[in-house]
């Protein structure tokens, strides 16, 4: 069993980078992907404690794109993390993260929710701070009863206080990564909120820009999802991924290489994730 989407503390995440690869081993998985938000800083960490545990440890990161609707992010897997022009976009898309986190928090404070920056990037424990930091920081002053509800209501896309970034266009942020020797993977394809022949068109559109693959098995796809995700990549002729969006604390209820409990990613798929990257 493997998990090939998790993340750190170097995120949104709430374990270190070696917490991560010592749970792994704990849980029984034989490989893990390290794929925090446009940050590849803790990658030399957890290779070095995947090897320490007896794992397989790949470097991973995940890039959100720009869409016109829902969301769309771009895994990839096994590239060169020294690669400048990787590096390069990486730091571009941090730096509109950045401008947009205190954005957010104007707007939390101008419609009554009183929230200072400090408290927020407390939440993060010094790391990379995150929308999922300032829902942590209203549960924490009761302002929502949970993490969702604060989206729902405040931080959700087109909600009170979402502000927009920074993003690559889903041709670069698939470039970027095939041109660091790296594998680019569609990451949990019902955030598009395509139907299926739009999907299908999207698939087709990205594999002819350098996709290589699609986050098949993942916590939140049903059954019928993953039927459809299967039979896209066998059409496509695209590798099969699959991970449990694993951040520790900030989702609890989703459990490293287990999800909600019934997720189980094959060992088999590491196989076709290094055979992906020998052809890129």
């Amino acid at each position: 069993m493997i998990d090939l989407h998790v993340h750190s503390t170097f995120s949104d995440g709430s374990n270190t980078p070696r917490e991560l690869a010592e749970k792994a081993k704990q849980a029984g998985l034989t490989a893990i992907a390290l794929t925090d938000h446009d940050n590849t800083d803790g990658v030399d960490i957890f290779i070095d404690a995947c090897n320490e545990f007896g794992l397989t440890g790949v470097s991973g990161v995940e890039i959100s794109v720009d869409v016109p609707k829902g969301t769309m992010h771009i895994l990839g897997y096994l590239f060169d993390q020294n690669d400048v022009p990787l590096q390069s976009a990486l730091k571009l898309i941090r730096g509109g993260r950045s401008d947009r986190n205190r954005k957010i928090l104007d707007r939390l404070n101008e419609i009554g929710l009183d929230l200072t920056w400090d408290e927020v990037a407390d939440l993060a424990g010094g790391d990379v701070v995150g929308r999922p930091h300032f829902a942590m920081a209203m549960v924490a002053r009761n302002y929502v009863s949970s993490k969702n509800v604060a989206f729902d209501l405040y931080l959700g896309k087109g909600k009170q206080a979402y502000v927009d970034r920074f993003r690559l266009s889903p041709q670069d942020g698939i470039k970027v990564i095939a041109n660091a020797g790296g594998v680019a993977v569609l990451a949990h394809p019902f955030t598009l909120e395509l139907d299926k022949k739009a999907m299908r068109d999207c698939i087709r559109d990205l594999k002819e820009v350098g996709l290589k693959g699609i986050e098949v098995y993942y916590s939140e796809h049903s059954n019928g999802q993953v039927k459809e995700y299967m039979k896209l990549a066998r059409e496509f002729g695209l590798i099969v991924t699959g991970g449990s969006d694993f951040h520790g604390k900030l989702n609890p209820a989703v459990h490293l290489g287990r999800g909600f409990g019934s997720l189980y990613v094959p060992d088999e798929l590491m196989d076709d994730l290094r055979a992906a990257c020998i052809k890129t």
